[in-house]
């Protein structure tokens, strides 16, 4: 409540400045493509161990890199299916551009596939919304619902939220709030998913080369191997929560 209340009262003093940096942003940001490539199929060999679904806004689409090979779900299909000793068939859902809200109309409108685990990588546009923290929770809560009675799964794993402020393409103070707004989100996030059982993979990772794509706000080359490998060992760790039986 405090963080919430000291951000309003940030938002009202800097507006002046806020206001012309987000038009500034929106007119002159560089805008990268999706990660070209096929967003399903099967990796590993061997009996299957496990069925994915990752969704997603422009990160977990690959943006920032060139192909899905190079991005996050096929790269965390090949983790797992080398941590588990089998094959794993995976399947991707992202959009640029959407919140959470909209990532749960375009589940509604996929064919998804069985899934015994989902990883969701959301959040980045409901900062951009500003959505606000409780709204957020509750949409998250809604499309994991509405994942559980469309593909079966049986556990998820929510991406946090990355470290705005350090977004080199926001100038500041812009910068600066919305990277508290993320933390706002991200620790509400984090409580929901400790409450509800499910994995949360922290995604405040230190600047250096290549953590950032050339736009200076998606993933960059070295960042999307690091974050396939963290969420990997925590649904490896999570195991007992989603195997099914033999």
């Amino acid at each position: 409540m405090k963080a919430a209340a000291g951000l309003l009262a940030a938002k009202v003093a800097l507006g002046p400045l806020l206001l012309p940096q987000s038009k500034w942003l929106k007119r002159n940001a560089l805008r990268l493509p999706e990660a070209a490539g096929p967003r399903e199929g099967e990796v590993g060999d061997g009996e299957p161990v496990l069925r994915l679904l990752v969704v997603g806004d422009s990160s977990a689409a690959g943006v920032g890199v060139a192909d899905q090979a190079q991005a996050l779900a096929l790269p965390l299909a090949r983790c797992l299916a080398e941590h588990l000793g089998g094959a794993v068939g995976w399947q991707l859902v992202a959009q640029t551009g959407i919140g959470t809200d909209e990532a749960l109309a375009l589940v509604r409108q996929a064919a998804l596939q069985p899934a015994d685990v989902v990883v969701t990588a959301l959040g980045v546009n409901d900062v951009g919304s500003q959505n606000p923290a409780d709204r957020f929770v509750e949409q998250t809560a809604l499309l994991w619902s509405e994942l559980q009675q469309r593909t079966g799964a049986r556990w998820a794993v929510v991406s946090g939220l990355p470290p705005m402020h350090l977004l080199t393409a926001v100038p500041h103070p812009l910068r600066w709030y919305l990277g508290r707004y993320a933390a706002l989100l991200d620790t509400a996030l984090h409580r929901w998913a400790r409450e509800q059982g499910l994995g949360y993979c922290a995604l405040q990772f230190p600047a250096g080369p290549g953590t950032l794509a050339r736009d200076g706000f998606h993933p960059g080359p070295n960042l999307y191997p690091q974050w396939a490998e963290r969420l990997a060992e925590i649904v490896v760790v999570g195991q007992f929560r989603w195997a099914r039986l033999q």
